[in-house]
């Protein structure tokens, strides 16, 4: 059986989802197993996801998803390319997965697979380092470089998200010297990210949270997979939201020095940006005013937000091993079981379906967990009705048979 790994936020998920997993399933035959690399409670734009990880993985198995995998939080808050690196690790060390596929705005792998050589290439790495002493963002340095080597076409690749993400999933893939075939789904509808009052077939995640959020689930509801409405409605206590530990995250910062802030991941330590995030902790009253205050043309916003929420969880930059030590399992169907069985056979990392089984890891991978047991339950301060500490360790994966 081909088997074709997806990484994804599901945050929600919505009828795009259900697109790719269609179409994937079209190319590779209607017998195709797939299984999602999912983030868990916290996502790449530094935000709470929209309902908690097992909500998210009951959604994507009723979408058509087959097993459900979670990313770590240190991983799944973090730039594009580590992003990638700790979502492919997971499904190469499944041992089952075929099939790369992904979404992009080109939908075409192999001019994705040429930018990704040029990324790691000797020439690049030179003249990139030679444009970066201009003091411009790292992104609009890379695409400079690229479109010196390829051309304005392949280099305009990179100014779209998606694009983006497919490019690191191949340099990924290629670094671990994978046999996962990358494959694309030529993402239609709204932009990622976008918002719109008009509605086409597709919408963006955000059009999605943002109704969900102000309440009009019946502008949302068309998009969800059927019956999503009532588990969304049914499996959570409110809507979670930053806001609701915004001052957590000021006690945080305003007490953060530069050697805090130069103990993060990607915390531009050698640009001098930890001493510039101090200064911003010291005069903000609000994490928005932290932002502008801290923000430069070189530092994308995203990444302050990151760096931000990683001071809030209490996280640092050895905190993230190389790769990831487990395979977190958060749901399943049928032909999941089925996968996990080949799975139990031909994985290179343990495979936690109990969290019990996380106390027989090594001492990384217990560490790992025990901070993603801290994640889960600062996450639930973002609820208005706060949960329960502990969940992590009581919550075994979701089953639909």
């Amino acid at each position: 059986m081909k088997i074709a790994g997806i990484v994804a936020e599901y945050n929600p998920f919505h009828t795009g989802h259900a697109y790719q997993i269609g179409r994937t399933r079209a190319e590779l035959g209607g017998d195709a197993g797939i299984v999602a690399v999912m983030s868990g409670n916290w996502v790449q734009q530094a935000d709470c996801a929209i309902a908690h990880k097992w909500t998210r993985a009951r959604l994507a198995l009723m979408g058509g998803a087959d097993l459900v995998l979670e990313l770590p939080t240190v991983w799944a808050m973090s730039s594009a390319e580590t992003f990638a690196r700790g979502a492919v690790a997971l499904l190469a060390a499944s041992g089952v997965v075929t099939h790369l596929s992904f979404g992009s705005e080109c939908g075409d792998a192999d001019k994705l697979r040429q930018v990704a050589a040029c990324l790691d290439s000797p020439g690049y790495r030179a003249q990139l380092r030679r444009v970066l002493d201009g003091g411009a963002a790292f992104a609009a340095c890379r695409q400079a470089v690229v479109r010196e080597l390829l051309g304005e076409e392949l280099s305009q690749l990179l100014s779209t998200p998606n694009n983006n993400l497919g490019v690191e999933y191949i340099r990924s893939l290629n670094a671990l010297k994978s046999t996962i075939r990358p494959m694309t789904v030529l993402r239609k509808g709204a932009a990622h990210n976008s918002l719109s009052e008009e509605r086409s077939p597709f919408v963006s995640a955000t059009q999605i949270r943002q109704d969900l959020r102000k309440g009009r689930w019946e502008a949302a509801e068309p998009y969800l997979v059927p019956g999503g409405r009532a588990v969304l409605e049914g499996h959570t206590v409110g809507l979670p939201a930053l806001a609701q530990v915004e001052r957590a995250m000021l006690t945080r910062v305003r007490t953060m020095t530069a050697r805090d802030w130069a103990g993060l991941p990607d915390s531009g330590a050698e640009e001098g940006l930890p001493q510039r995030l101090e200064k911003a902790g010291r005069q903000c009253a609000s994490m928005e005013e932290f932002f502008t205050v801290a923000k430069t043309k070189r530092y994308a916003h995203a990444r302050l937000r990151r760096l931000a929420l990683w001071a809030y969880l209490g996280l640092t930059a050895p905190d993230r091993p190389q790769y990831p030590p487990y395979l977190r399992v958060l749901g399943f169907n049928g032909r999941g079981r089925e996968i996990l069985k080949e799975m139990k056979d031909r994985s290179a990392l343990p495979i936690l379906t109990k969290p019990a089984h996380a106390r027989e890891l090594d001492e990384e991978g217990r560490r790992l967990f025990e901070l993603e047991a801290r994640c889960t339950d600062l996450y639930g301060l973002c609820f208005e009705k706060v949960p329960a500490p502990g969940r992590e360790w009581t919550t075994g994966p979701v089953i639909l048979l």
